[in-house]
């Protein structure tokens, strides 16, 4: 049996002659949240509901496409993807329908990824619950097993849904992850992961509901995780791993007071009910419910107003026909009536609250919090998850991802303490999110508020760039180290961080400068690469990405792609006229060989060397698509700031790595047991864009080096290859300075990187 592509060994990933290895990765592709037929991004309302009927067959991009988008990918010096997929990709249908054309379609996929030396793992995506309650993930199906009316969810504000806004145009940007505390996540979280405890008169199909939902989610994954197992050549070579459930949520769980918002919920925008409140509203009742709206400083009260269903209710109706669902409801568990009101939390007679700490414990008595939830109903669902994909893909890297930002499982030294663990933490610079401006001034340590670290609020403020930067870089070595504390000695990849690129009024689409964007850009890298980890996963790529549309859901914009720029050039010389640099992205339907697939300047592993001087694809964006002034001054989206030099295999350990962007020096220490050897050397991804082969400047401690763009990746990246002794050595790469496209402030300042050193931290 071959040996494994990627193995982990004390807390570092490596390759089958033991070199270290980084995983620099990108999330492929946004355009999986949302079906391709019909194709239905969040603004589209027509149809919406006809959730039985939809397929993802084109979804992450049609197999004809997909050496554009690795080859892209792969210039970009990404060697690591999280593939990204839904449930309602795999049992759209009904429970226990699987669609075989998708699941035939993502080995396809997955095949072809194979040429271009990618490590992917498979991410089971899901945002707020699913496309019907304002994110992606579930069936549409699910609900109406909960008993839920996803068409009455818009009139009770049960959740906030793009689709079935009245003026898609004008939703709120970010509202809609504030339905993680509206009635329906509320309930699909608590019912999926505490079902048992909390819901024991919902059983369908002759199990709790928690079982139901787990056993159709896990199983589904499972015999994906089964088919790519069948299909022979992928497990171990091109799929390396599976991660848990995207961002899970503990719904109500340990809730201490439901009709109070708890003090830990730091997120409110738009209306903010109390679980009560929503529990009211979604039942038909009319309810006045406070408004809070983000700022500067953060969330503030804007107001109260009334929300008025006027009788309607997210619950399905009393009478509902069931028939077009296989599954059979217990008697015991009515339709037409709250859940809670059934177990005994309210009264809907006379709309009085029984039971204001009904989730404060769970049924043995026990008082429940965020740490308690992960520790117990998270883990469990988690094993079950785990075991089901290692019965199939027996060597699999599991990455666990526990609730965002939250204190990770306690499991160091018990028998989840698992060799082939993964920590998996997200991580967002939350006020430039919010707020779509880049604040070069001051920003907020929120990890550390979280965590209890400051007397007040206002000494969490950080004020400065580079003192930005640093807080951003410690929050995520905070985060590392607590999966370490925790977890045990695993590696950390962070597999979600971005920044929005319509910040400030889609200013830069007008103007084309993206120095907002590469400042936040390159000060998250800057953290990233700061902290030690093992490795991370971008957000996002988007293949249908436009100025006017973002990425086509929720109005988020966080696509390094998209197909009104200019793409970065591979060279920082300007293409001459004759190369044919700028080319469609419209191409002519041929045979799907990587030689006949390309246009003229699209690179992957079937093409000639030489088209390595011309840059990357190109797009002609038609006048409809956006208002002129969105397009006539295209950019390069920032894409000097994560385009950036990175070591993929390291013979030894890394001890510290990073990226100056400003001043465009690469600096690289590592500790070697042993001496490199000829064949299997160190090697560093030097984008050519920031070090032309002829125009860097190269300092080693020791050893020796070459720069080659050679046949190994199909001469589609340039390297630097080191051979040196064993011991601890250093490695220091100057490159093209370009200040005028960065804006990061004075020429006269110094350096990131010198500041840096200066305050004795490790880059």
């Amino acid at each position: 049996m071959a040996p494994l592509r990627l193995t982990i060994e004390k807390g570092h990933f490596q390759d089958d002659h033991g070199r270290q290895v980084t995983l620099r990765g990108i999330n492929m592709a946004g355009d999986s949240k949302f079906p391709s037929n019909p194709d239905q991004p969040s603004h589209v309302p027509m149809d919406f509901f006809d959730g039985d009927s939809v397929n993802f067959h084109s979804r992450p991009f049609p197999l004809e496409d997909a050496h554009l988008h690795f080859s892209r990918l792969k210039r970009w010096g990404y060697n690591t993807i999280r593939y990204v997929f839904t449930w309602e990709a795999i049992e759209a249908a009904g429970p226990g329908i699987y669609d075989e054309e998708w699941i035939q379609h993502t080995i396809e996929v997955l095949r072809l990824g194979r040429s271009y030396g990618f490590y992917i793992f498979m991410d089971p995506h899901q945002d707020v619950w699913s496309r019907f309650s304002g994110g992606s993930g579930a069936p549409m199906w699910t609900l109406y097993a909960c008993g839920l009316n996803p068409q009455s969810f818009a009139a009770t504000e049960a959740a906030l849904v793009h689709n079935t806004y009245p003026e898609p145009e004008n939703f709120p940007k970010m509202i809609w992850s504030t339905n993680y505390t509206r009635m329906v996540c509320q309930v699909m979280f608590t019912l999926f992961f505490a079902g048992r405890d909390f819901a024991p008169k919902c059983i369908i199909d002759g199990k709790n509901i928690q079982d139901f939902l787990q056993d159709h989610f896990v199983n589904a994954l499972a015999h994906l995780a089964k088919r790519i197992h069948e299909a022979g050549d992928l497990e171990d070579q091109i799929v390396i791993g599976w991660e848990s459930m995207n961002e899970p949520n503990r719904g109500l769980v340990g809730w201490q007071d439901i009709t109070v918002i708890p003090s830990e919920q730091k997120l409110q925008k738009g209306t903010s009910p109390t679980a009560w409140q929503a529990m009211l509203t979604g039942s038909g009742r009319a309810c006045e419910i406070d408004t809070w709206d983000f700022g500067g400083m953060g969330p503030f009260k804007s107001g109260r107003v009334l929300v008025d269903p006027q009788g309607e209710s997210a619950w399905l109706p009393a009478d509902y026909d069931e028939s077009r669902y296989s599954y059979k409801r217990d008697p015991g568990w009515k339709l037409g009536e709250c859940i809670w009101a059934q177990h005994g939390v309210w009264d809907p007679s006379t709309d009085t609250l029984l039971k204001k700490d009904y989730f404060k414990k769970n049924p043995k008595g026990e008082v429940l919090d965020y740490e308690v939830f992960t520790n117990t109903y998270f883990m469990d669902y988690y094993r079950k998850h785990r075991d089901a994909i290692r019965s199939h893909h027996k060597d699999c890297i599991l990455f666990c991802q526990p609730p965002v930002l939250e204190i990770p499982p306690s499991i160091k030294g018990t028998e989840d303490d698992d060799p082939k663990m993964v920590y998996a933490p997200h991580y967002y610079d939350g006020l430039t999110l919010m707020t779509k401006k880049w604040n070069r001034y001051w920003n907020v340590d929120v990890f550390g508020v979280l965590r209890g670290r400051y007397m007040s609020p206002a000494f969490a403020v950080k004020i400065g760039e580079t003192a930005i930067r640093n807080s951003f870089r410690d929050q995520l070595s905070a985060i590392r180290q607590e999966g370490l504390d925790y977890m045990g000695n695993h590696p950390c990849v962070l597999t979600e961080f971005g920044i929005p690129y319509d910040m400030d009024d889609k200013y830069a689409y007008k103007t084309g400068d993206y120095s907002s964007q590469s400042g936040a850009m390159d000060a998250n890298h800057y953290a990233v690469e700061s902290c030690s980890m093992a490795g991370y996963t971008l957000w996002l790529y988007m293949c249908q990405n436009k100025h006017h549309l973002g990425d086509q859901w929720n109005g988020e914009d966080l696509s390094i792609f998209s197909l009104d720029d200019q793409p970065l050039p591979l060279s920082p010389l300007p293409p001459s006229p004759s190369n044919g640099s700028t080319t469609s992205l419209v191409h002519k339907a041929g045979p799907m060989s990587k030689k006949a697939f390309s246009d003229e300047s699209a690179v992957n592993p079937g093409n000639l060397k030489d088209k390595l001087k011309t840059p990357s694809i190109s797009s002609d964006a038609k006048a409809c698509d956006a208002p002129p002034e969105l397009t006539n001054a295209p950019g390069y989206r920032a894409a000097e700031a994560y385009v950036r030099p990175s070591p993929i295999w390291t013979v030894g350990k890394i001890v510290k790595s990073g990226f100056d962007l400003r001043n465009c020096i690469f600096t690289f220490t590592l500790k070697a047991h042993k001496p490199s050897t000829e064949e299997k050397p160190t090697e560093i991804f030097l984008p050519e864009f920031h070090f032309p082969k002829d125009q860097c400047e190269i300092v080693v401690s020791s050893g020796k080096w070459t720069i080659t763009t050679d046949d190994e990746d199909g001469g589609m990246i340039q390297k630097l290859r080191w051979w040196h002794v064993e011991g601890e050595h250093s490695i220091k790469v100057t490159g093209v300075q370009r200040r005028q496209n960065m804006a990061l402030g004075r020429e006269e300042e110094e350096g990131y990187l010198d500041q840096c050193q200066q305050s004795k931290c490790s880059v």
